[in-house]
């Protein structure tokens, strides 16, 4: 099996295809679906000068609706489905919940859900992440696939302190996330633990050893006497727990404990338990998780359903070992497969949006050393052929995967888009907010298109217009390009007004986008420090 490796495309097609996830491969598996909220989510791409730009990328749609699409998936997942408490579970949901657009979405969870729980061994774990609008739906899914004996915890995360100007009703804080096993008893699982709470520390080790400094408790020795063996009950020093009672340990134990000055006694003579806060490994992590916050600005990429690594490294390190395979089958902006990296885990990313896998490559290249250059992406077109074959397939997907090439964000209103496909924002030398505007052609081009696109640069005041194309380009068309001139960054650095770049070319890497850029890691709403341009070594789209 390919591990390492992102899939740009439906992951149900992807979960199905045995050649790429086996059965029985996975040790863990996370999704953070779209919740059903009945709401559209957007990547809003902040743009380097910190506005938020009208263009944006409509990463999915988070509303749903029964639609041919979904009856027939209903209807394959109830005649085909082997697991015929599944295949009553669903029936009766839309018994109930008839064709609502929550019944849709749980088709479309279910008939995924089944193939996951297919390639996760013996020893895996899945965790689904949701809120409450579908928590209570989903379980009951889960339940028919896994099994209730299988199921672990119900983890409320909890995302924020607090929901201000919420009208009639509680603020929501929190998410759900529910942990199902492949098989009870067998599952991988390493204790997680969190710092003591201050004040906790502060009552319970309340005694300094004068000597070390050290802080200690002082625990009972005695149990309910349900628990007594023969060796628990005895004399020592001449005190004997109450009659109801018994030592915690035998008498060898406890003369162990006095030799190595472990047993503290009482004005009456009765002996407690020194217990050392430095050998304390700390509070062993509940199901309700109020000690990891939401991503913090400067780790935010701009996309919208980021959640925190460090929520993502608990899991990694809860219920997987290093060298075991991750899969996260709707991996969006990648904090799942980052995390999985840096804690030395295989790892498979699925996501259907072409800005996703972008921005994935984006982060993960500007994070590990040992992935630039890697070609690591299977689904994205590599060469003339297969980027071709996407135009074919589906324009519209070609048209947003070539605007990520040059780093520009697409514009994905789809109809009348005014000849604008997708958008760039800088900062020029003078740290003046700058924009690029990017038209996108598939298919043959004309020298007509070229002098529209001239217009359309100078109609939106652009800095520099970037015309991406498939097709052949003639001597004159790049004269009619050459004809605009040059932008000048603060009267310093030209740069060709308007620039044809052929696909081909830029996946050979003979061509770049010629445009200042604060550092690659910005690009595709992957945010950076701000960087001002002060030489020409690092204005290169490069980073070099």
């Amino acid at each position: 099996m390919k591990t390492n490796v992102l899939y740009f495309g439906n992951n149900l097609s992807v979960l199905r295809d045995r050649n790429r996830i086996p059965e029985n491969s996975v040790d863990l598996i996370y999704l953070d679906p779209p919740f059903n909220s009945n709401r559209n989510y957007f990547v809003l791409f902040k743009d380097r000068t910190g506005k938020t730009s009208a263009a944006q990328e409509q990463a999915f749609e988070d509303t749903w609706s029964w639609t041919e699409e979904t009856e027939a998936l209903y209807k394959e997942l109830i005649t085909t489905c082997p697991n015929q408490n599944l295949v009553i579970t669903v029936k009766a949901l839309r018994e109930f919940l008839r064709e609502s657009p929550i019944m849709a979405y749980l088709v479309a969870m279910a008939i995924r859900l089944v193939e996951m729980h297919s390639t996760l061994k013996d020893t895996g774990t899945l965790y689904l992440h949701c809120d409450p609008t579908a928590s209570h739906y989903l379980k009951i899914i889960l339940d028919a696939i896994f099994s209730p004996l299988n199921f672990k915890n119900e983890i409320v995360w909890k995302r924020v302190n607090s929901k201000g100007n919420v009208q009639r009703k509680f603020g929501s804080i929190h998410d759900i996330i529910l942990c199902y096993v492949k098989k009870k008893g067998s599952e991988t699982w390493n204790q997680i633990y969190r710092p003591l709470r201050e004040e906790y520390i502060e009552s319970t080790y309340n005694n300094v050893e004068e000597q070390t400094g050290r802080r200690y408790s002082l625990d009972n020795l005695t149990a309910s006497m349900q628990r007594a063996s023969k060796g628990q009950i005895y004399a020592w020093k001449g005190k004997t727990p109450p009659p109801t009672r018994c030592w915690i340990y035998a008498i060898d134990r406890m003369e162990e404990l006095e030799r190595e000055g472990r047993l503290v006694y009482s004005k009456t003579g009765y002996p407690r338990y020194k217990r050392y806060l430095d050998e304390n490994p700390g509070e062993k992590v509940p199901d309700i998780w109020d000690d990891i916050h939401q991503i913090s600005p400067k780790e935010s990429l701009g996309y919208p359903t980021q959640k925190p690594q460090a929520l993502l490294e608990r899991i990694i390190e809860a219920s997987s070992n290093p060298g075991d395979v991750i899969l996260d089958p709707f991996c969006g902006c990648g904090t799942t497969i980052t995390a999985a990296h840096k804690m030395r885990r295989k790892w498979i990313g699925i996501d259907i949006t072409a800005v996703a896998i972008a921005v994935i490559k984006s982060r993960m290249e500007n994070t590990f050393e040992d992935l630039k250059d890697v070609d690591y992406v299977d689904g994205f077109p590599t060469d003339y052929e297969s980027a071709r074959q996407l135009f074919e397939i589906d324009p519209y997907r070609f048209q947003i995967w070539a605007c990520t090439l040059i780093g520009a964000y697409p514009v994905t209103k789809k109809g009348a888009d005014g000849g604008i496909d997708g958008r760039l924002n800088f900062f020029d030398l003078d740290d003046t907010a700058q924009s690029v505007v990017v038209q996108v052609k598939g298919g043959k081009i004309q020298l007509s298109q070229i002098r529209d696109f001239c217009h359309v640069v100078t109609r939106e005041k652009a800095a520099i217009g970037f015309f991406i194309c498939m097709g052949d380009v003639t001597d004159s068309m790049y004269r009619e390009a050459i004809k605009e001139g040059f932008w000048t960054d603060a009267g310093r650095i030209d740069y060709p007004k308007v620039q044809i770049l052929t696909v081909s070319d830029l996946l050979l890497g003979n061509v770049k986008a010629q445009f200042p850029t604060q550092h690659p890691a910005s690009l595709l709403g992957y945010k950076a420090a701000r960087q001002k341009m002060k030489t020409q070594e690092t204005l290169d789209l490069s980073g070099e």
